[in-house]
């Protein structure tokens, strides 16, 4: 028998995060859900939009996370905006804690994926907020590579 080979596989990619926030470190952790939420985020009714994580009482959470309502599930689904549980280790959690209360660091949500195992992984970055003027130069950066490829695709031909 051929044994399938399962890749890790995106479900979802916060890219606000990526223009609001300057990226200082990410790491892995686990999402307590629901049945219905799982089948619903497999699916790819999940949106990290506006969502964050927050560390209270010893515990990560991640908050405003919208995870649309799975439609079989019927009268047995779940709340779309719950608070979810971030599942991290004791000393990861401290850790993320310290950084956050000395340099003024964010937990940002940036990626949902699902593992080899078909586990639901949620990337939480460590992040620094943007200035205004940072994001201004981000987009003009952005516009000045557009141009650059439109001309060199124009080249080409």
């Amino acid at each position: 028998m051929a044994e399938k080979t399962r890749t890790v596989r995106t479900i979802a990619v916060n890219k606000t995060a990526f223009f609001h926030y300057a990226i200082v470190e990410t790491l892995e952790a686990g999402i307590e859900l629901l049945g219905s939420e799982v089948k619903s985020v497999k699916e790819g009714g999940i949106s990290l939009k506006e969502s964050f994580a927050e560390i209270k009482n010893g515990e990560a959470f991640l908050l405003n996370c919208h995870i649309s309502p799975y439609e079989p599930a019927n009268r047995f689904n779940h709340d779309p905006i719950r608070p979810k549980r971030l599942l991290l280790h004791r000393r990861e959690i401290k850790r993320l804690t310290g950084k956050i209360k000395e340099k003024g660091l964010t937990l940002v949500p940036t990626k949902v994926v699902v593992n080899e195992k078909g586990r639901i992984k949620l990337e939480v970055s460590l992040a620094k907020g943007k200035k205004a003027y940072e994001k201004k130069e981000a987009l003009k950066e952005r516009d000045r590579n557009r141009e650059l490829r439109a001309v060199l695709k124009h080249a080409r031909r």
